[in-house]
């Protein structure tokens, strides 16, 4: 009872500071945050089951999601290696290790890097110069050192046996190139900021139901220029439940049937859920789909995992496939070891 009353207490808490969330970035606005390749999904697994991670990530992984579920992890130290290939030619490598220090916590490490791909910039030109450029710009060419990037340390602990909290702290920054204006001033267009991540994670005791909030991405706003640009902050409640041990318990040791559920308020776009199903056979080969509400591109996914070990070690590879309008599908890979 005392870490449901935890769970309230933070329910509230949200309740309580919302209006001053809301008040400092504006969450009742829409498309208007900045460094959104934060929002990207990098795990083949959660994209598989649309995004309905929350409540299911653990280990290594979840620092990307809800850095609470980072504490549970079976093994002393886990390492994953997640590749996204995104729309319009973006690619995403993103790579975390979590070191599990038994009573003292897990501390884990995460880095991701975006790379844009060939961009081509222009530059606004002086009324004088019209003559020579009727459009009133110039074609810069090639931009150079255009890409994103996340650096962060999190610290997840488990509190109980079914309670879990953990927070991430990271520097995220953006490079967007250089451009010239009036006069032959060179403008640089990056910018770097300190973000906070936070979550819990509990199991319920019923069956194996569990339920996860995570807040992301909370930072103060960014300045470019004379503009003053929100970050995309991302509230995500969440619960899953393994729905072969709720209706056929008798088959719940060689097969599993999970349930999740998600659901999202953000500053970038209004509400949003997102669920998923994964079937998992004899804890070996893993099937997956899910879908995204709520969306302009992106709809159904779908996605298989393999697991295995050898001695003590375990290895587990991922693959997913993301159905986007207008653009290619996105496909996700990783492999994760745990030691």
């Amino acid at each position: 009872m005392k870490y449901i009353k935890y769970l309230l207490f933070i329910a509230l808490l949200l309740q309580i500071i919302s209006p001053r969330l809301r008040a400092q970035v504006g969450l009742d606005k829409v498309a208007q945050s900045t460094m959104n390749f934060q929002l990207v999904g990098i795990s083949p697994k959660a994209s598989a089951m649309g995004g309905a991670y929350v409540a299911l990530c653990d280990g290594a992984e979840a620092m990307f999601y809800n850095p609470a579920g980072v504490a549970d992890m079976k093994q002393p130290l886990n390492v994953t290696m997640n590749m996204t290939n995104w729309i319009a030619d973006i690619d995403y490598i993103a790579g975390a290790i979590a070191w599990n220090l038994r009573r003292f916590g897990t501390i884990g490490f995460s880095a991701l890097a975006v790379d844009y791909g060939t961009v081509h910039g222009t530059s606004l030109v002086h009324p004088n110069e019209k003559a020579a450029y009727p459009l009133g710009y110039r074609d810069d060419g090639e931009v150079n050192n255009v890409g994103a990037y996340s650096i962060g340390l999190t610290y997840s602990r488990a509190v109980s046996s079914q309670f879990y909290i953990g927070a991430n702290a990271r520097v995220v920054g953006q490079n967007l190139g250089e451009n010239m204006f009036y006069g032959g001033d060179v403008v640089k267009n990056n910018a770097t900021k300190l973000v906070f991540d936070a979550g819990v994670k509990y199991y319920t005791g019923f069956k194996d139901f569990r339920f996860g909030m995570a807040i992301r991405n909370f930072s103060s706003n960014l300045k470019r220029e004379e503009i003053s640009e929100q970050l995309p902050l991302l509230f995500t409640m969440g619960l899953a439940i393994d729905m072969m041990d709720l209706m056929i318990p008798s088959l719940s040791q060689a097969h599993k049937l999970t349930f999740a559920l998600d659901f999202l308020h953000s500053n970038s776009y209004s509400e949003r859920i997102n669920w998923g199903v994964e079937y998992l056979l004899w804890r070996k080969l893993a099937l997956r789909g899910g879908y995204q509400s709520n969306q302009d591109l992106a709809s159904w996914s779908l996605g298989a995992g393999f697991n295995s070990s050898i001695g003590d070690d375990q290895f587990e590879f991922n693959y997913s496939y993301s159905k986007f309008d207008l653009f290619d599908a996105v496909t996700r890979f990783s492999i994760a070891v745990s030691f």
